[in-house]
């Protein structure tokens, strides 16, 4: 059995495709894509086959996606250009005749406030309407949003947000790349929706508090109104579209969006998911 990884120059892409060597799956039959073949020249080293494929352009993922068995999409960092991209993704996995294709849509996406999920949604349905095989790994946040975004906090010794009490329910890239691999590798998951979160859920003045323990230095959290948030994060040189978003995402954090105790992640990868302690202990280390 071959399977693909596309986006494997990205972080949770590549963490995919190292999932899968370590879970036993031969290099050989593992397909990492990239729009860049030199940005995976590690994982060619290590036998893993690298592939050109551009979600931009149809004839690439064609070729990349000859003779694959089950293919995780990656979704695309390109907001408001994902849906296309995706489509084209869908369309050749459809033509390559794949036994399940698995795509990273947003932790219940289906419900959710947030303003990223209109994407995923809009892609679930592409998936629904293709008549592939499908698995929907609904990632929640990644705690690395938040740690090895610490420098401004470490600096001025505050946080900022617009989440109010809201929780999170972080696990890092590596929880959620396990994930992905435990799917990919084999066993029956078409038609399965997987939300995928971590076990223990913080709000951000508790991931303050955690910085604060971690560092021995006084850290606090400080809850903004959310059009003063998208305003501060600007000043701090943040492009106004991203800002928006991030205030967007935290005011779904505040509605409870990105809490989630389903226990998907953590039954998928046979273990608890990594906590927020030792989240940020890794950070800091510079591991």
């Amino acid at each position: 059995m071959t399977v693909l990884v596309t986006g494997a120059s990205g972080h949770l892409g590549r963490l995919t495709v190292l999932a899968l060597l370590d879970r036993g799956v031969p290099a050989a039959d593992v397909v990492a894509t990239a729009r860049d073949l030199d940005a995976v020249t590690d994982l060619a080293d290590r036998g893993v086959q690298v592939r050109r494929a551009d979600y931009d352009d149809p004839a690439s993922l064609d070729a990349a996606f000859a003779g694959v068995d089950r293919l995780l999409l990656v979704s695309s960092n390109a907001v408001g250009a994902r849906v296309t991209q995706h489509r084209n993704v869908i369309e050749a996995a459809a033509r390559a005749g794949v036994d399940l294709l698995a795509y990273t849509s947003l932790l219940r996406a289906d419900s959710s406030g947030l303003g990223l999920a209109a994407e995923h949604i809009a892609t679930e349905d592409l998936l629904k309407q293709s008549g592939l095989p499908v698995t929907l790994l609904r990632n929640g946040w990644y705690l690395e949003n938040y740690t090895e975004n610490a420098g401004p906090a470490l600096a001025t010794g505050q946080v900022l947000g617009a989440a109010g009490d809201g929780r999170i329910s972080g696990a890092t890239r590596q929880d959620f790349a396990e994930a992905a691999a435990v799917v990919l590798a084999g066993g029956e998951h078409a038609g399965a929706v997987y939300e995928l979160a971590g076990d223990e859920a913080f709000t951000m003045a508790e991931y303050a508090a955690a910085l604060a323990a971690a560092t021995g230095r006084e850290i606090t959290y400080t809850d903004l109104p959310a059009a003063e948030y998208a305003a501060a994060l600007e000043s701090a040189g943040v492009p106004a579209p991203f800002a928006q978003v991030l205030a967007d995402s935290d005011q779904g954090v505040a509605r409870g969006d990105l809490e989630d105790h389903s226990g998907d992640l953590s039954r998928l990868i046979g273990r608890s998911t990594t906590g927020l302690p030792e989240a940020i202990g890794v950070a800091l280390s510079g591991a």
